[in-house]
């Protein structure tokens, strides 16, 4: 489903990402991504890419376990992402007036540990 407001859809995502140590913006793809400076990136902004109809973050998990039982327990809010979903990617649909935003930092927070270089980890741990 798209969002009626991809703008303040995306002003929001950005604020909780950029609040994440060491989190930087910068386009991927021709969608706003988010990485920690000179690492990894740990979230992707999209809104109908390729005519996919959807508006939703693209976060890492720890893998097909996690993305299959994630997608099972809520399929409304997850989703396999095309393309990035075999690299541990899991989607979260960000349209419609019921996003859950702590969710979302949640799952941002998360993406970004999995990503974070060891050293980042033991300096800007955020909570979960």
């Amino acid at each position: 489903m798209l969002s009626d407001d991809p703008e303040a859809v995306l002003a929001k995502l950005r604020s909780l990402a950029l609040a994440l140590p060491k989190a930087a913006e910068r386009l991927s793809h021709g969608s706003p991504g988010f990485f920690i400076e000179g690492g990894k990136f740990f979230a992707y902004f999209s809104h109908g890419h390729h005519g996919d109809g959807m508006t939703f973050v693209a976060v890492k998990t720890t893998g097909r376990d996690e993305q299959d039982m994630l997608i099972e327990a809520a399929p409304e809010i997850y989703h396999w992402p095309a393309y990035i979903g075999p690299s541990g990617w899991i989607g979260i649909n960000l349209a419609g007036e019921d996003v859950d935003w702590g969710l979302v930092d949640a799952r941002l927070r998360s993406s970004w540990r999995l990503v974070a270089p060891k050293r980042l980890l033991s300096e800007h741990a955020p909570s979960a």
